[in-house]
């Protein structure tokens, strides 16, 4: 096991597999590791094939490290800035939060409100 690498690191590797679950990239001569297709990038990744081939020198962030198994789990999407494309749900939230102030004008009220109300209502609240 090699005493050189821990959890959180972040190298740069190189691509020596590819499978249909994920790509495997040699560390250094001794190590290599497992990205997963869930850590080659971030949204959806249908064929591997299309992000990533044998070859190709990648940044990769070590996830964790099993020294029983020798086995490294790495992540290319983990040293990767994620995407804004949080804008068209923005404009959906927007709409609810319009909506939700109305709810309230409409007679809502929390228990707090109603307790105080009912204390009233029966005397105790003098």
């Amino acid at each position: 096991m090699s005493e050189k690498f821990t959890e959180g690191q972040v190298l740069q590797g190189k691509v020596t597999g590819v499978q249909p679950y994920g790509a495997f990239v040699a560390l250094d001569d001794q190590v290599q590791g497992l990205v997963h297709i869930s850590e080659i990038t971030h949204g959806f990744v249908k064929d591997i094939n299309d992000h990533i081939k044998v070859g190709d020198e990648v940044n990769v962030k070590i996830l964790s490290i099993d020294e029983a198994k020798n086995k490294y789990s790495l992540s290319i999407r983990a040293t990767e800035e994620a995407p804004k494309q949080k804008a068209p749900r923005n404009n959906n939230n927007k709409a609810k939060q319009s909506y939700a102030p109305q709810q309230e004008e409409q007679g809502f009220n929390t228990l707090k409100d109603k307790l105080e109300e009912w204390l009233k209502q029966s005397g105790k609240n003098k």
